[in-house]
């Protein structure tokens, strides 16, 4: 359960200010289909996740706890510094993404943008360290679509509010605090042992 909630709560703060969540609004405004977005993003994320934590869950046979906990860390510090690099426009054709539907488009454009993404950095990290593909995978799916799902619906007024840069900047105080715990807990086991 753990596995579970961590990669959920995780997954949901690396989304904040994401380019999936400019996406989703882009998606929602193209297509005012929010159900088949939402099933459409669902599928993208459970698929790239399941590919992100069976990989971490290899990894993690090969390293030590110990090994595990200092990538956990770099990890949530390469996370903070990506949160402040700004989102690029992906360019995808308005066309094909017109012809594939709400979903089609939605389920084909979030697989690709999320590749390589800090969620899926996340998700090898954390099943590496948890050893459980599908408490990991599950739990970065649901924590995706708990920052994604709010961006449908209203994504637009929030950004009218509430700048990007100051969402990216509080997302990346918390992967760094994240960082520094794990790091601590890194040391404390040297301290105490």
């Amino acid at each position: 359960m753990e596995a579970f909630l961590i990669s959920a709560g995780i997954a949901a703060l690396a989304e904040l200010g994401d380019k999936s969540q400019l996406l989703a609004i882009l998606l929602a405004a193209r297509f005012r289909a929010p159900l088949a977005i939402i099933a459409g993003i669902a599928l993208a994320s459970a698929v790239n996740n399941g590919l992100a934590a069976t990989l971490g869950e290899f990894a993690g046979e090969w390293f030590t706890p110990d090994h595990l906990r200092i990538v956990l860390a770099l990890s949530f510090i390469a996370m903070a510094v990506w949160m402040m690099v700004p989102e690029r426009d992906s360019g995808d054709s308005p066309r094909m993404m017109d012809r594939l539907g709400a979903f089609g488009a939605s389920a084909i454009s979030f697989f690709l943008i999320e590749m390589g993404d800090k969620t899926q950095i996340a998700a090898v990290a954390l099943a590496a360290h948890y050893q459980s593909i599908a408490a990991v995978a599950a739990g970065t799916t649901l924590g995706m679509m708990i920052a994604d799902v709010p961006a449908i619906y209203l994504g637009e007024i929030a950004t009218r509010k509430i700048p990007l840069r100051m969402v990216r900047a509080a997302a990346a105080v918390l992967f760094l605090l994240l960082a520094l715990l794990a790091l601590m807990d890194y040391f404390r086991r040297f301290l105490y042992a």
